[in-house]
């Protein structure tokens, strides 16, 4: 068979097209895509054509790793069964044409292991497992009563200092931008320059600036650590005595595994974590295009959401 998706085929031109997919196997299952999330972080690279080399790149490609839809065939060998609701961290499943990260389309084939069950419940609220994911891995091993910063108040950012709390900690968040700085939920987000402290242990930067560096290293606390959790087209560099006055570490976090999916959607399912109000903006599949641009260019969009139910 084959399915509807968004090919980028060169930078800053999209299009929907007919793809075939490569046939389910065993262990495959095939599920029909409800709703799918454009990532404002690796897709906004990939859409400008500023990707720094990553495994897989390369035009025509199919984006995305933020889809939920429903197993319309599993394998025998398939841990997931038909009608059930799935989380899709993406798929490459569309032979010649790259699917990096390949969720962008009306039908998937992957394997049934990598497929995350979800509440049907939620809706198009689960296409935020995956950044939820991301910040979890981000946390690390944050301590009860800690006061971390964030630094970004996107949807990363909001997750991760919803995780914070969650965790028992009270995060402060960074925003440049008035305009995000509302949404909050019992914790303070404020400009830089309006915050007086330098002696967080702890400072997790999701903002994907390259250039604030140096200005997190003169916040932190002797023995302080930078977790560098956004995805960063510049290379990233630091002036070398403030760091080594401090003793500073810095960790980069990489992609979820497998383990943060479970662990965040054990505390959805329980009530911990709250996906509410992240999504601000929900099209048709039909205006893909134009929701692509909306994404990157209207800092009022916390997240976009495709919706697939009704493409052909």
């Amino acid at each position: 068979m084959d399915a509807l998706a968004v090919i980028l085929k060169r930078p800053e031109h999209l299009a929907l097209s007919r793809l075939p997919l490569t046939p389910a196997g065993e262990a495959d299952a095939l599920v029909a895509i409800s709703w799918s999330g454009i990532s404002t972080g690796t897709e906004r690279l990939l859409w400008s054509g500023r990707m720094p080399p990553f495994p897989g790149m390369g035009y025509p490609l199919v984006p995305g790793y933020e889809s939920v839809g429903t197993v319309v065939e599993a394998g025998a060998d398939a841990p997931v069964r038909v009608g059930q609701t799935v989380f899709v961290p993406g798929a490459r499943c569309f032979g010649t044409v790259r699917g990096l990260f390949g969720g962008a389309a009306s039908h998937l084939v992957a394997p049934a292991v990598r497929l995350v069950p979800v509440d049907a419940a939620l809706g198009d609220k689960a296409c935020l497992i995956a950044l939820a994911a991301t910040a979890y891995r981000a946390l690390g091993g944050l301590r009860p009563g800690a006061t971390p910063l964030i630094v970004g108040h996107g949807v990363l950012g909001r997750l991760l200092a919803r995780l914070t709390l969650a965790a028992g900690a009270e995060p402060t968040v960074w925003e440049l931008d008035p305009t995000r700085r509302a949404g909050t939920s019992g914790y303070t987000v404020l400009a830089p320059d309006d915050d007086p402290r330098r002696d967080y242990a702890v400072i997790t930067d999701v903002s994907g600036d390259a250039s604030g560096l140096d200005g997190l290293i003169a916040r932190l606390a002797p023995g302080g650590e930078i977790v560098l959790a956004g995805f960063y087209e510049a290379p990233l560099s630091f002036a070398f005595p403030p760091a080594f006055m401090r003793e500073a570490r810095i960790r980069i976090s990489a992609e979820f595994r497998p383990e943060d999916l479970a662990a965040v959607t054990a505390l959805i399912d329980g009530g911990r974590l709250s996906l509410d109000g992240l999504i601000t903006h929900r099209v048709p599949v039909a205006q893909a295009q134009d929701a692509y641009r909306t994404a990157f260019a209207d800092p009022a969009c916390l997240k976009m959401i495709l919706d697939w139910r009704d493409a052909a």
